[in-house]
């Protein structure tokens, strides 16, 4: 759950801007996709945005961040009371709250994600988000300039909006790419287990081909249902890179690694070629992996091939 929060000039009549139908916004969390349902966690810190003058630069005004707990979030809106709510809109609620620390009269705007629950995603939509995220990522390291390497790509860090519509978030710790001669950023080494590629754990070089990797172990999520990381299962299992890697030798076991929620409802060839995106996506060696455009194009054609259950 996220939130953002702006101020409210003058009075305390700040007024939501829309007021169509709430359609949720949701996260792939690092847990089982099986199904989603709204969730009532919430995030532990936001920030809010402030301009003040500053005498040092002639009045000029420069931009402030505040960081809140989300305990006075919740003292600012009454505990998000049913009176507070100004308006909902395709990304989540808007709430009226007065600050304690300041007074201030601020509009904090809810970002909904999902947990798994009642529905369960079916291949159609795991691909559709699949390829969607790629074509994020392929912007950050074809379009800009210069290229931009997210470092922390998980499950968690991509939201989807109306129409599961994915949008790639957590750019927290986002650094440049290389340029010129470089082939790699020198970093400390930072991002999620699980998710952050061997290279880049063990040498902190940086590299696009660090972010392929975290986005194989996405797209390994999305195919089996499973998380990264799971102590729960036995021996051998609880790592999903290496759990896969043990399939990936037998293509006859292929069909293990599908997420038991679907029911057989999938395509068993589209099943084979995302299994292979994915298996190229998480090589060891970061020059085998593919690059991000090569990945749009694989599974663009996978989510255009609509499986008819």
């Amino acid at each position: 759950m996220g939130w953002m929060m702006i101020p409210c000039s003058g009075n305390s009549n700040c007024k939501a801007k829309t007021k169509k139908k709430r359609k949720n916004k949701i996260e792939l969390q690092d847990k089982p996709l099986d199904q989603i349902k709204p969730t009532s966690g919430f995030s532990k810190t936001s920030s809010i945005l402030s301009v003040k003058e500053d005498p040092k630069d002639g009045g000029s005004d420069h931009i402030e961040a505040q960081t809140f707990v989300f305990r006075e979030l919740a003292a600012a809106t009454r505990n998000f009371r049913a009176e507070c709510l100004l308006g909902e809109g395709g990304f989540g609620r808007v709430f009226k709250g007065r600050l304690e620390r300041t007074n201030q009269v601020v509009a904090i705007k809810q970002l909904d994600h999902v947990l798994p629950g009642k529905r369960r995603l079916d291949w159609n939509t795991r691909m559709k988000i699949a390829a969607g995220a790629a074509k994020g990522l392929k912007y950050l390291h074809d379009k800009a300039s210069p290229p931009v390497i997210h470092r922390n790509l998980k499950c968690s860090n991509i939201l989807l909006g109306e129409g599961y519509h994915p949008k790639l978030s957590g750019f927290g710790l986002a650094k440049l790419g290389s340029v010129g001669d470089n082939t790699h950023v020198s970093t400390r080494v930072m991002g999620t287990y699980g998710y952050c590629a061997p290279e880049y754990a063990m040498t902190g070089q940086l590299t696009l081909k660090s972010d392929i990797y975290s986005f194989g172990v996405v797209l390994l999520e999305i195919i089996t249902g499973w998380t990264a990381i799971d102590n729960t299962r036995g021996a051998g299992e609880q790592i999903l890179v290496e759990w896969a890697r043990t399939l990936f030798k037998d293509r006859r076991k292929l069909s293990q690694m599908a997420d038991p929620t679907l029911q057989g409802q999938y395509p068993k060839r589209g099943l084979y070629q995302a299994l292979a995106v994915a298996g190229m996506c998480v090589q060891e060696q970061p020059n085998m992996r593919p690059v991000i455009a090569d990945v749009v194009t694989a599974l663009t054609y996978l989510a255009s091939q609509k499986y008819d259950h």
